[in-house]
């Protein structure tokens, strides 16, 4: 911004935005994630080329591209499996019908968006609704905890996403994101809604917090996720739950006020 100026009556010439990252994906698209906090993907598709995303996810895109809703790969079965996975019932599929057409997306919250190339037979899985658009050729499905109790209280409900490649995906996750590759049975303890993202080969469990003082006083909830090696994990350091949680705090109370510290709001006489 210390380079922009507006004089009254001239051209009115806006700062570009911040590209984060640029590249292609592995089906050729050329893209680009602009911003630092509410970061958006904005993607150059070929002639014939495909994407699909969850409904709702597209920003703006300019002509020559071919919007088909649908209930996507899978039918009925595979559109109530993502439906589990919190994401929408239908899909959106875009085709391009002439090169350099243009289709942005945005996350819906602060995070980062990240692309995730996978190659044949790869698979990573992820939180409910990373998914913020994905090339045609990968397959999104649902990954069942093997365990009941990770499921109940991982944070992250009973059901995660499972990415399958070839292609790429990408993933909108919830503020700053820290990679860690554990080594065979090695052990890393998150609260749970932290665990963004993690590779196949790592399993998944629940623990109870120990020691009653933690339990009672800690102010963790009663559960972590204990993930083990070997494999790479990808924890966020603002999980919307959290975020969401703080935000309440000040929203208007239904007896008509906030509670502690901040505005306080009278609704009624």
């Amino acid at each position: 911004m210390s380079n922009y100026t507006n004089a009254a009556g001239q051209r009115l010439d806006l700062p570009d935005p911040i590209v984060t990252l640029s590249g292609a994906t592995m089906g050729g698209t050329q893209f680009q994630i602009m911003g630092s906090v509410m970061q958006a993907l904005t993607l150059r598709l070929s002639r014939g080329q495909q994407l699909y995303s969850e409904v709702g996810s597209l920003s703006w895109m300019s002509e020559g591209v071919q919007m088909d809703t649908n209930l996507g790969g899978g039918g009925l079965m595979g559109a109530l499996g993502r439906v589990f996975t919190g994401e929408s019932l239908f899909v959106v599929n875009y085709t391009s019908n002439i090169d350099g057409a243009l289709v942005t997306f945005s996350g819906e919250f602060p995070g980062k968006i990240l692309p995730i190339n996978l190659a044949q037979g790869q698979g990573m899985i992820a939180q409910k609704d990373a998914l913020l658009v994905a090339e045609k050729s990968v397959n999104l499905s649902i990954a069942f905890q093997k365990r009941l109790g990770a499921g109940l209280f991982g944070g992250e409900g009973f059901i995660l996403q499972k990415f399958e490649g070839p292609g790429t995906f990408f993933a909108a996750l919830d503020g700053e994101i820290v990679e860690y590759t554990l080594g065979p049975g090695q052990h890393m303890l998150v609260d749970t809604g932290h665990l963004a993202m993690f590779e196949p080969t790592v399993s998944y469990d629940i623990q109870l917090v120990k020691g009653i003082k933690n339990l009672i006083f800690g102010g963790e909830g009663l559960f972590l996720v204990n993930l083990t090696g070997p494999g790479r994990i990808w924890l966020q350091t603002m999980p919307m739950a959290k975020l969401a949680g703080a935000i309440a705090k000040y929203m208007p109370k239904a007896q008509g006020s906030t509670e502690g510290p901040g505005l306080n709001i009278k609704l009624g006489g």
